[in-house]
């Protein structure tokens, strides 16, 4: 064994350790942290692109890694981060995370670890929170993302399949054109049209209704009519980007018995409003749909990489047509729910439901229940006080978790637009709180999305603060 590797395994606690100690610092300074690093913080340091000839060490590199690059870490895991979705890792999922990559089990089911009845295990206590029926299987990816692409590539074998062709098989060819009907799709479901050949230009935008970003049921009833036999994927949203609006479920799934398309519903991170009894009827009917993705790495606040997709009993096995993987040393496809190396892109990966059983262990559907309920109700007062501050103005209702708002002069002029960029940028070098920009009804806004388990009324009233003193700059 090389010297310097014989090094590290005999230390090999010292060096967890040290870890451990670099990550309870990091974790320490979450309240001061920048939200949003300068830019020079963000940049490679002079040299470190560069492959070392013998190494230096772990315990060397781990100290050579934080001392150049902590302070370009930004606070994104902490309680302002409202930029992304992102839920910083509770203590239970991120202790679960370190044993993953500790102990390094390949979930596939190989007949060699547990983790595959984890695996599991966890779907079906996540269908227990979530309020789904024993008929929905569920599969782990990476995100929203490959959630959506798995569920659209399964639609799209079974719209072949519906017209005695085998799309997995013969490939998108011999199917022909597919319709993509939505009001709002998430960029991830665009993204994953063109990685599926379906194709971007295959997505038809359906009026919404009055004020919202929910679909139109009415006016998707009549883009289904335009072509009542053409194979057809609609995409719903539970949760949108800018409003967290929820489409109308139920019509949708009435349409769906008249026209015979394929339902997806998007519930990336609004899905987990399930958990609460206060908002479950945000999402009736979505136990009927077709497929489901749901975020873990969102309201769930498990660290990155983690999503599940959801897809009925019924269409497991055209699920395994379309990502069969066949090889003499492998476990052959059978149809069965906890062999993601049949049901996913992925060939092999690492235990990703185990920070989820640990999440769903520790805290129970109580505990990650009131991790929704008060951000949503720190949402609602995030809201008030922006209503009655001077300078901003809501752009929506908010209706869960999410406060779309804009400077108060906002309109579609490129000033209004330069005066907002100019805004986020003032609040980024502060570094309080983290919003991102967006744009709703041709108007320039911001996003605060809040997700995270550690936010209280206290980083509100920062983040708050923040707001109007950059408001005063520009």
């Amino acid at each position: 064994m090389h010297p310097t590797l014989q090094h590290d395994f005999d230390t090999f606690g010292d060096i967890l350790q040290q870890a451990r100690d670099t990550a309870v610092s990091f974790i320490d300074s979450l309240p001061e942290r920048s939200t949003c690093p300068a830019l020079s913080a963000q940049q490679l340091k002079s040299g470190d692109d560069i492959l070392s000839e013998h190494g230096v060490g772990a315990e060397t590199a781990l100290n050579d890694f934080w001392n150049k690059y902590a302070d370009g870490m930004s606070a994104s895991a902490g309680p302002r981060y409202f930029g992304f979705v992102t839920g910083g890792g509770t203590p239970a999922a991120v202790a679960a995370d370190w044993l993953v990559s500790v102990i390094d089990q390949n979930t596939q089911l190989n007949f060699d670890s547990v983790s595959p009845a984890i695996e599991l295990a966890t779907i079906n206590q996540l269908k227990q929170l979530l309020g789904l029926p024993d008929e929905q299987c569920g599969s782990f990816v990476s995100g929203a993302t490959m959630a959506n692409v798995v569920s659209m590539a399964i639609g799209r074998q079974w719209l072949g399949k519906q017209r005695g062709i085998d799309v997995a098989q013969q490939g998108l060819h011999a199917l022909g054109p597919l319709r993509v009907l939505a009001a709002a799709a998430h960029s991830s479901s665009v993204k994953g049209l063109s990685m599926l050949g379906i194709g971007r230009d295959a997505l038809e935008n359906v009026a919404t209704l009055p004020d919202s970003e929910a679909i139109d049921p009415q006016a998707l009833e009549l883009a289904l009519q335009q072509h009542p036999d053409a194979p057809t994927l609609v995409l719903a949203s539970a949760g949108t980007v800018n409003t967290v609006a929820f489409d109308d479920l139920p019509a949708l799934l009435k349409l769906r018995e008249k026209y015979g398309f394929w339902l997806h519903v998007d519930a990336a991170f609004g899905g987990i409003a399930a958990a609460s009894e206060k908002f479950a009827h945000l999402l009736e009917g979505w136990q009927q749909a077709d497929s489901i993705t749901v975020d873990a790495h969102k309201w769930l606040n498990v660290p990155y990489d983690s999503a599940i997709q959801f897809t009925r009993q019924a269409h497991l096995a055209l699920q395994i047509e379309v990502f069969q993987n066949h090889s003499a040393y492998l476990e052959p496809p059978k149809v069965r729910p906890d062999n993601y190396l049949h049901l996913t892109p992925e060939n092999s990966r690492r235990f990703r439901a185990l920070p989820v059983w640990m999440a769903l262990k520790a805290y129970g559907r109580a505990g990650l229940a009131d991790v929704m309920e008060r951000n949503v109700e720190l949402a609602a007062r995030f809201a008030r006080q922006i209503e009655g501050m001077p300078g901003f103005r809501l752009l929506a209702p908010v209706t869960l978790n999410v406060v779309c708002f804009a400077l108060d002069d906002a309109d579609g002029s490129a000033e209004s637009v330069a005066r907002r960029n100019r805004f986020l940028s003032l609040l980024d070098n502060a570094g309080v709180v983290r919003c991102t920009s967006t744009s709703l009804n041709g108007k320039p806004g911001m996003r605060a999305a809040l997700v995270n388990w550690m936010t209280s009324g206290h980083d509100i009233d920062l983040a708050l603060g923040s707001l109007q003193a950059c408001r005063a700059e520009i």
